[in-house]
């Protein structure tokens, strides 16, 4: 057989077990109502089969796969991240809005008037899942599904000896590991008797007739309290609330899009404007005092090791050796140097210096960690930048007679700044997201939790926007995602002037 046929065999081959693979992700996807996934898979899955049956794409057969990746890891979290910051999208507003009303039916249910109560046995009725009931009081039996109850009549079912059925025609009764296993299904179960009338099960073994307190309007945008009276409506941003009174609020309620809510809420929300702002400072503050620091010693340290010494190669050597290290193990490390009851610094100082709960006191152990953990990179690109400097500049500045000093303040000093303007910007983009460093260290704090406060002194946006999103018990996602793109824009924005920069600097 031909190389060529051996070849086209192989590509048909992993094109089908790759547009399998995707077919089947669609329809996952599907199943889940993820129709941005749904539809980002789709455009692969045309686009794989045209370019790679095409004979003209022949580029496009070795840019697609990246351009899957990029698309997939980079374009589609960012599109998403941007879309989720314009919901109403927190703990207690994360569902669809029809699932938010289904489960407010549940939610509505209260004891029936008759408080009659079932003794059941969970099992299957016609292959779905069902209750057989024994009405407590007059001992009726039926069968209960989700769409309907079905009396039984004697002789088709079984009794123990509390006359409680324990098997009938049609219904097979679970056994231990699948009543382990019912909360799955059970806690949303529920047998309609009449328009207002549902039985629920209260356990494994014990159902109760409840009926419904809310009347749902026709239209869906209000709903009526039979036992209090209250009337509630939709106030447009995802909740029922009393009509009378704003702060009474359905749970749960749904994502609602509300556009101006979060990043608006950042300006003018005192609650969101005050901590956002601190942190914002802090963030910039943090971040370009870091570069600064870093800059500054590993520069002093290159101008250093620049001279002829004994044991430079050595020296140089020990300066990288905290970037070689794995920066989260050095945290760790000097997590523990830090510890107030028994770190290396307290007991050299012999001296009890809390340096997690004093706001002044964790921001500078962070700065003095991160100049540990950054130097050497600075270090590193200093020594090249001063390499790289032309020696007949010096050399003519000399011959003009100008001192050290002014040579270097000067003519280095502006060319060395020049040469690493981009990469300064870069390592300030770097630090203004350096989650690993304050997360690790700090955790953000210290907080005021007492205060009800989500942000800490040594917070900066990303912790703040993670904290927001997964770090107290009211995970507010559509905030944390409009905290994201407030990030994103800033570090874009760095990112595009540090590229204009490199052009700058190409020209010259």
């Amino acid at each position: 057989m031909k190389r060529s046929t051996i070849a086209s065999l192989f590509k048909v081959f992993a094109l089908a077990v790759t547009s399998a693979v995707l077919i089947w992700m669609v329809y996952v996807a599907v199943l889940g109502s993820e129709w941005l996934i749904v539809g980002t898979l789709s455009i692969v899955l045309v686009l794989l089969n045209w370019i790679y049956f095409s004979k003209r794409a022949v580029a496009s057969k070795f840019l697609l796969p990246g351009s899957i990746l990029l698309v997939i890891f980079v374009i589609v979290p960012i599109v998403y991240t941007a879309w989720m910051s314009v919901y109403n999208y927190k703990t207690g507003n994360e569902l669809e809005r029809d699932q938010a009303i289904t489960q407010l039916h549940q939610v509505g249910l209260v004891p029936d008037e008759s408080a009659t109560n079932y003794d059941q046995v969970l099992g299957k009725y016609q292959g779905d899942h069902a209750l057989l009931l024994t009405n407590q009081d007059t001992h009726e039996v039926y069968i209960g599904t989700k769409t309907e109850r079905i009396a039984l009549a004697d002789g088709t079912f079984q009794v123990d000896k509390q006359l409680k059925a324990v098997s009938a025609d049609g219904f097979t009764a679970d056994n231990a590991d699948q009543i382990a296993q019912a909360n799955s299904w059970l806690t949303t179960f529920s047998v309609p008797v009449s328009d207002k009338q549902f039985i629920n099960p209260q356990g494994v073994e014990i159902a109760s007739l409840m009926r419904e307190k809310f009347e749902f309007s026709a239209d869906g945008k209000s709903i009526t309290d039979d036992v209090t009276g209250i009337e509630y409506v939709d106030n447009g941003n995802g909740n029922f609330v009393a009509k009378d009174d704003p702060a009474n609020i359905l749970y749960p309620g749904w994502r609602q899009f509300n556009p101006a809510q979060n990043y608006v809420g950042i300006l003018t929300d005192p609650k969101l404007s005050g901590p956002f702002l601190r942190v914002f400072i802090w963030t910039i503050s943090f971040a370009f005092i870091t570069v600064l620091m870093m800059w500054a010693l590993g520069l002093t340290l290159a101008i250093a090791m620049d001279k002829k010494m004994k044991g430079r190669a050595f020296y140089r050597a020990i300066l990288i050796l905290p970037y070689a290290m794995p920066s989260f193990m050095s945290i760790l490390i000097w997590g523990g140097i830090f510890n107030p009851d028994y770190g290396a610094l307290n007991n050299l100082l012999n001296g009890h210096i809390d340096w997690y709960n004093d706001p002044w006191l964790a921001r500078t152990m962070l700065l003095t960690v991160n100049l540990w953990l950054g130097f050497p990179y600075f270090y590193l690109i200093s020594t090249g930048a001063l390499q790289a400097l032309p020696t007949d500049i010096e050399e003519a500045a000399e011959i003009d007679g100008a001192s050290n000093a002014q040579i270097f303040w000067q003519i280095k000093l502006p060319l060395i700044f020049q040469i690493l303007s981009p990469l300064l910007i870069a390592s300030f983009a770097f630090n203004f997201n350096n989650f690993n460093l304050v997360y690790l260290l700090t955790k953000g704090g210290p907080t005021d939790v007492l205060n009800g406060e989500t942000a800490g002194a040594t917070d900066i946006l990303i912790t703040y926007a993670y904290k927001t999103a997964f770090g107290s018990n009211e995970q507010n996602l559509g905030l944390a995602c409009a905290i994201s793109v407030i990030m994103f824009v800033i570090v874009g924005a760095l990112s595009m002037w540090s590229l204009k920069r490199s052009r700058v600097l190409e020209e010259m």
